[in-house]
């Protein structure tokens, strides 16, 4: 995080640990609309001009689709089919972007250096070259206007005025991440102070899980196909490019497979925060079923969780959490279908 940055949001109140904000010391109610720093998570620049062609041969979507007033989700694979990271992927001024859960930053990114070769591809970490913040909630929409002039409409567009990136996520609450640099990221964040609570990772984590947004972990790495986590149910998989790593694994399980795992949200009461990775209990194993995908604390207590399990385990009986004898998960919709 920049030290700037941080010096600005520590003036907010923010508690920060490790480049995350944990909570603001000085809580404010806003009526569920709020705002969080995403430093967090990490941001990686690719350029040159062998860039798209190269990024069109290691992730799972159509880079060529990509366009100055969209984005999209996407999957690295190994040649297994195992997903190493899911990237939120956009452009700006050029350059493509592919955002990360920042403990796979590094990791990501040394991967995808492994397979520039000779190409004109260069790869950058540019986690503190532009801040993320994330805004929610009903008001958060007239706010933007205002401020920007416009806001996108519709899930995965975006819009780019000076000095800004503002592109709409997905979810049934209105959603909003805003990429710019440290100075402007203060005045944009005093202009919705009014009406916008500041809050920590956690709660933006828990957005993300109820628009059922699944990610990877250090935990997970290649522990799931794209399909396992509905990356074709939230359009991060393309079945009519061309080759790319993993791929023959990707459209057979497409094409000629049945898909028998799938990713869920639930609810669970429980003392200790579940962690990606954690397994999942069913009545109809003495095994492990299935694996917890990301959690995170929920408002009225207990935790929302994404979890992977067995199509045959799902519709077995109730699943645990940890162990045979854990904490049942309450099954919960997902906002699309799959």
């Amino acid at each position: 995080m920049v030290s700037d940055w941080q010096e600005f949001l520590a003036a907010q109140g923010a508690v920060i640990a490790d480049g995350r904000v944990l909570h603001f010391a000085r809580p404010t109610t806003t009526n569920g609309n709020i705002i969080a720093d995403l430093s967090h998570l990490g941001l990686l620049q690719i350029s040159g001009n062998d860039a798209l062609n190269f990024l069109q041969g290691q992730l799972t979507n159509d880079m060529k689709s990509l366009a100055d007033d969209n984005a999209h989700y996407a999957a690295h694979c190994n040649p297994k089919g195992r997903m190493l990271a899911i990237f939120l992927a956009f452009t700006r001024k050029e350059n493509f972007y592919l955002q990360v859960n920042g403990a796979l930053r590094e990791a990501a990114m040394k991967r995808l250096k492994m397979y520039v070769l000779r190409a004109k591809v260069v790869i950058e970490d540019k986690s503190d070259g532009l801040i993320r913040l994330g805004v929610a909630g009903e008001k958060t929409v007239a706010a933007l206007r205002e401020i920007f002039g416009d806001a996108p409409q519709e899930p995965l567009r975006k819009q780019m005025p000076d000095g800004a990136t503002l592109l709409r996520l997905p979810g049934a609450i209105p959603r909003f991440e805003i990429f710019t640099r440290p100075e402007n990221a203060r005045k944009i964040w005093s202009a919705l102070a009014p009406i916008c609570a500041p809050v920590g990772g956690d709660v933006w984590e828990w957005h993300e899980i109820r628009a059922g947004i699944p990610d990877i972990f250090p935990a997970t790495q290649e522990a799931f196909v794209p399909q396992m986590l509905n990356l074709d149910a939230i359009g991060g998989i393309s079945f009519k490019k061309g080759c790319y790593t993993g791929q023959e694994i990707v459209a057979r399980t497409h094409y000629l497979g049945k898909i028998k795992r799938r990713m869920c949200l639930g609810h669970v009461e429980c003392a200790t925060a579940p962690q990606a990775g954690d397994h999942i209990f069913g009545t109809d194993s003495a095994e492990p079923v299935g694996m917890t995908v990301r959690a995170a604390p929920a408002p009225q207590g207990g935790f929302d969780l994404l979890y992977e399990a067995r199509l045959e385990s799902l519709e077995a009986g109730a699943l645990k959490l940890g162990n045979a004898n854990g904490a049942e998960i309450q099954a919960l919709a997902l906002p699309y279908a799959i």
